[in-house]
């Protein structure tokens, strides 16, 4: 994986700076400048930065005053002291603060060249050290991926050795699938597992503030934009930024989305500086995207840079040997959380319901259903009709045979068929027994809207 490392000088001198400049980018580094405390101050809250090389005095004050702040903003931070009054009593507080090393002025360049490094290797180890015990704890309880059956089994498989490659990856599947599930694995089986994992809807974000979001914006950049912001592409900076939905994203957009995958480059907008970072693209959709690309939706550079790796992840209908474990894991997961309310199980014949269901939702839909039996169950045992309470017939006993001259007997007032309307009524009102009354809740189990729940509540007489 190939780093630039971001090294902020921050020093008075300007000649000396320009030096250090010049050198610093023939050897391959990101540089930044800055020439008094609050301008190296801003460029650390703005931006992540590697290493700083931090002069002991400075016009607005000094490089000891202004090193626990720096490490404040950013505690992984390593910086090295210049200076040309060089004293052990100086050199001392420096290392007290968190300095790594300490350098007297004029330096030697190739002295210098071997301190970056080392102190890059110390960023390194610090980082790796701090994010392990997260990994092990993201790894074990927030990452579940149920993969009874053969197609999942393989695709994980396939999962680990893409999460290796460190190339942009292409999820497809239909909505509900449990596509970011495979993107967080992705980014916890790669060698980034200890930076940031960055999602972005492109579909939940406006168009005119989508580019913004990604690649952040200075102040005036327009109406509104009343201070600088940094875009996801630079949180995301030597991790992995995840792209759901990437078929919405407009045309302009993916310009600029391209020429940023070809080059880890990219302007904020409002900004004409070019910034660059180390990022791995993860995009996801439920579109057929070569079909967008036929249609002039998708632009086919950009899928073609995308799709070198492809995630198929396959529908739960065509995988069904994972639905029971899904719906068990859903069920176990709900009383560790709660374990008041006591364990859940599944009936045979819910189960058998359940595998006849052709689960349009996929899984999704499946932890809904579940989350709506465990609701209206009355003992802990989940029914078909705890699950479907509209789609199940009511109890009745069988019918008696009629003679000939009964073929047509008149059940108007038979109470073993109760209309729909008391039916619908009956499952609406155990439903907000259920959540105690809470509409919000009952709407969102009901799959209406809160305002056609209130009509309906109206409509009973309920207050």
């Amino acid at each position: 994986m190939k780093h630039y490392q971001k090294i902020l000088i921050i020093d008075d001198e300007e000649a000396l700076r320009s030096i250090l400049v010049q050198r610093l980018k023939r050897k391959g580094y990101d540089t930044m400048q800055a020439g008094t405390a609050e301008e190296g101050a801003a460029c650390v809250k703005d931006n992540l930065i590697d290493v700083v090389l931090l002069d002991l005095k400075l016009p607005d004050g000094d490089g000891l005053s202004l090193l626990p702040r720096i490490k404040q903003m950013q505690p992984d931070i390593q910086v090295v002291m210049l200076t040309g009054h060089g004293t052990i009593e100086s050199a001392i507080e420096a290392m007290k603060l968190g300095a790594y090393d300490y350098l007297t002025k004029p330096c030697n360049f190739s002295e210098l060249e071997i301190t970056l490094e080392k102190a890059q290797e110390q960023r390194k180890l610090l980082i790796e050290n701090k994010g392990l015990r997260q990994v092990v704890s993201r790894q074990t309880s927030e990452l579940k991926i149920i993969a009874k059956s053969p197609q999942m089994s393989r695709l994980l498989e396939i999962t680990g050795k893409f999460a290796q490659a460190d190339a942009p990856v292409l999820i497809q599947g239909e909505s509900g699938v449990g596509k970011e599930l495979f993107a967080r694995a992705i980014h916890l089986g790669s060698a980034r597992a200890n930076r940031s994992y960055i999602p972005l809807n492109a579909g939940a974000i406006p168009e005119a503030l989508i580019e913004s979001e990604l690649f952040g914006h200075e102040k005036g950049a327009f109406t509104g934009a009343g201070g600088q912001k940094i875009g996801l592409v630079e949180m995301a900076d030597n991790g992995t930024l995840f792209l759901d939905e990437i078929g919405e994203m407009p045309l302009l957009l993916q310009v600029k989305l391209l020429r940023f995958l070809e080059s880890g480059e990219f302007r904020r907008v409002g900004d004409t500086r070019l910034r660059r970072v180390d990022v791995r693209i993860v995009a996801a959709t439920n579109r057929d995207l070569q079909q967008e690309v036929n249609q002039g939706k998708f632009r086919q550079d950009l899928y073609y840079r995308l799709n070198s790796l492809i995630l198929d992840v396959p529908p739960l209908r065509e995988r069904r040997d994972d639905i029971i474990p899904l719906a068990e894991y859903f069920l176990e997961s709900r009383s560790k959380v709660n374990p008041a309310e006591g364990s859940y199980l599944l009936s045979s014949a819910a189960k058998e319901q359940l595998l006849k269901y052709n689960f349009p939702g996929n899984v999704r839909e499946l932890a809904h259903l579940v989350q709506r039996g465990m609701i209206l169950t009355n003992d802990g045992i989940i029914e078909p009709i705890d699950i479907w309470p509209e789609k199940v017939k009511p109890k009745i006993n069988s019918p008696q045979l009629v003679s000939s001259d009964q073929d047509n007997p008149d059940l108007s007032n038979d109470n073993r068929y109760p209309t729909l309307a008391d039916v619908e009524k009956n499952y609406i009102l155990s439903v907000l027994e259920k959540t105690e009354g809470n509409r919000n809740q009952a709407a969102k189990l009901l799959d209406i809207s809160v305002r056609n729940l209130y009509r309906k509540i109206q409509s009973y007489g309920v207050e």
